[in-house]
């Protein structure tokens, strides 16, 4: 087979012109693009171009080639619609298409103008457009609040990213309201009518600073992807970017509040950013627990929470930061003593070493756990006793080996033997272990095997050299364990995790209803938590109401149905295991998706007494999100 047949053909580029509200001048910039472009040698037709009978816009227009429109017959009227064959028959380099976000008539191939668009990019042609910024989707419930009208033709998002550059096209409100005035935009009754509703100066002005943010954030994800391909590394300041490292101290509350303010002030993009580190797997319950609520205050503020993993705290965070180009780092005091600063660092000294040119913010935070820290006595820690006999007893079996063995070998063999040992327990049961088991192991090695005999004195000063190595060398082994077993841990967490969460995604996508959206849900989650599940929805009427469990006798009284209102009004999860209305009998999750709540899904062990861990109350809210989602896709679709 010829491959030159089987090729994809290159797909065409898509550029859109982005204006804040008609008449700012998207399509005569199209069009002056264009004829540029038609300077150049290229091939450009019109596709589609409204000018509205603008004198400007049409003395543009007829120098260039226009494929004829396509008439429909619709409800006993000719109507015209731009002709898709046509243009891929007629194969230009380029092809200008006014209004994306145009509705087609019912005869057309394609419901949507930007679905004709991609059909002409995947043949190859290159196309011009026009859009207004309140046809974006993720924006219309903003531009809904700001006019107080819903904008019905929209155009999915993945559009705008699919876009190889976006030009905004921008003109003061008071020049747009004055054209409005001049009939330039529309009639002179419909401009007086649209003055007094849509293109009022408070609209006006709202509109452009949204379209001038949204532009922003498109030339600086451009701008990141640049930096990440051109492997630069270095902090270009061009606007502020703030992150704050989120621990498991009660401190973190404090900064996270700081860094929100900050943020709100400079309307600067902030990030929260936790760091898994080998030191996490020694966190108590409590210490987990205040983790976990710092995480999930950091999302309520509405950072963008970032989950690292490394050795080295510090180092990850600056990785990131200078990859994001963050220009401010807000971290918090050591709470370490001089001497655990000396054994094992200060992330914020690190921090500031390593951190220019980026400005670091260190924030003093209360005494009182510093305070309690230090009155706890050292005998609190608890001790491995276990691992310590299993160690001791290894070393006796080793050491009774060794002696029926010594007429055959030599104090340094004997030494290697017991170093088996020695690494054996500390990789098993930990650095402390395996120090305590190394000590001891020198110990036995000189007692026994040195001369003199029964002696703990050292003939050969050489020897001491090899104890003090020997113990070393278990130490450094010992902690490389530790890292190994938590990096293996870590691992198996996402692993679980990740796996569960795509086996459920892959449920809600095969679902082909609400109902079977509705069935799979609250099937999967109740095997998934051995819990019994309840879903709630609105009806029509906007009250919450029980449509799907996974056991017929499941009711909620009236106290548990207050709780998922609560819920559901205010988009937090709440009730039994939480620190909002925990008196409840139930866990409580709301179903949503940025800013839309779908409903509320309402869980419960199986065994009352049981509560769910902070690791599954992630994956539930996982879980959450993607019901939300489905639920969402089955009602568009409707």
């Amino acid at each position: 087979m010829n491959d030159e047949n089987t090729t994809t053909p290159k797909k065409g580029k898509l550029k859109i012109f982005l204006g804040y509200c008609a008449g700012v001048g998207k399509t005569y910039r199209m069009l002056q693009e264009a004829l540029a472009s038609k300077e150049r040698n290229i091939d450009v037709v019109m596709g589609l171009v409204e000018t509205h009978g603008r004198k400007e816009t049409n003395a543009l227009a007829h120098s260039l080639e226009e494929i004829p429109r396509k008439k429909i017959d619709y409800s006993g009227i000719t109507l015209t619609e731009m002709d898709l064959d046509a243009i891929i028959a007629r194969n230009p380099r380029l092809v200008l298409i006014d209004e994306l976000a145009h509705t087609n008539l019912p005869q057309s191939r394609h419901t949507k103008r930007y679905q004709d668009v991609e059909e002409i990019l995947n043949n190859g042609i290159d196309v011009f457009t026009t859009l207004n910024i309140q046809h974006v989707q993720s924006l219309i419930d903003i531009i809904q609040q700001i006019t107080n009208i819903k904008v019905e033709e929209t155009i999915p998002d993945r559009i705008m990213e699919l876009a190889a550059e976006i030009e905004l096209v921008d003109l003061p409100p008071e020049k747009l309201q004055q054209r409005l005035a001049e009939g330039k935009v529309y009639i002179p009754e419909k401009a007086k009518q649209a003055m007094q509703m849509f293109f009022k100066r408070g609209n006006l002005l709202a509109l452009r600073e949204l379209s001038l943010k949204y532009t922003a954030k498109r030339v600086d994800i451009d701008l990141l992807s640049y930096r990440e391909k051109e492997e630069i590394s270095n902090i270009w300041p061009i606007e502020s970017k703030i992150l704050v490292g989120i621990g498991s101290g009660k401190v973190t509350e404090k900064l996270l509040l700081i860094a929100h303010r900050m943020a709100t002030d400079l309307e600067a993009e902030w990030y929260a950013v936790h760091v898994e580190s080998p030191q996490q797997a020694q966190l108590t319950t409590k210490a987990r627990n205040q983790l976990y609520r710092n995480i999930r205050l950091a999302e309520e503020l509405g950072a963008k929470v970032v989950s690292l993993s490394g050795n080295v705290i510090a180092d990850e965070i600056i990785r990131f930061a200078k990859q994001k180009n963050v220009t401010l780092i807000i971290a918090g005091l050591s709470r370490r003593s001089r001497l655990e600063e000396f054994f094992k660092g200060s992330i914020l000294t690190r921090l500031v070493k390593k951190s220019s040119p980026i400005n670091v913010l260190a924030v003093g935070g209360d005494d009182t756990p510093q305070l309690q820290r230090a009155a706890q006595p050292l005998a609190a820690k608890k001790i491995k006793y276990k691992e310590h006999l299993l160690a001791l007893l290894s070393l006796v079996i080793t050491v009774f080996i060794c002696w029926l063995l010594s007429p055959w070998l030599t104090p340094f063999n004997i030494l290697m033997l017991m170093f088996l040992t020695t690494i054996a327990s500390g990789i098993l049961w930990g650095s402390e272990v395996g120090v305590a088991s190394s000590i001891l192991a020198v110990a036995a090695v000189d007692f026994f095997f040195v001369p003199p005999l029964y002696s703990f004195a050292i003939s050969d000063m050489q020897y001491l050299s090899d104890f003090v190595v020997f113990i070393l060398v278990t130490f450094f082994i010992s902690m490389l364990g530790r890292f190994i077993r938590w990096r293996a841990s870590s691992a198996r967490y996402r692993e679980r995790f990740i796996s569960a969460l795509y086996n459920f995604s892959h449920e809600m996508m095969i679902a082909e209803s609400m109902e079977d959206i509705l069935n799979r849900a609250v099937k999967n989650t109740a095997e998934a938590f051995d819990s019994d599940v309840v879903m709630l929805l609105p009806n029509t009427s906007g009250q919450l109401e029980l449509v799907h469990k996974n056991n017929a006798a499941l009711v909620l009284n009236e106290a548990e149905k207050a709780v998922a209102l609560w819920v559901y009004k205010n988009g937090r999860p709440a009730g039994r295991s939480t620190n909002t209305l925990s008196s409840a009998t139930w866990y409580y999750v709301p179903l949503k998706t940025q800013d839309v709540i779908s409903g509320v899904i309402c869980v419960m062990k199986s065994d009352i007494e049981k509560s769910f861990t902070q690791e599954q109350k992630r994956l539930l809210e996982a879980f959450a999100s993607v019901i939300a989602l489905a639920i969402t896709k089955a009602t568009t679709n409707k």
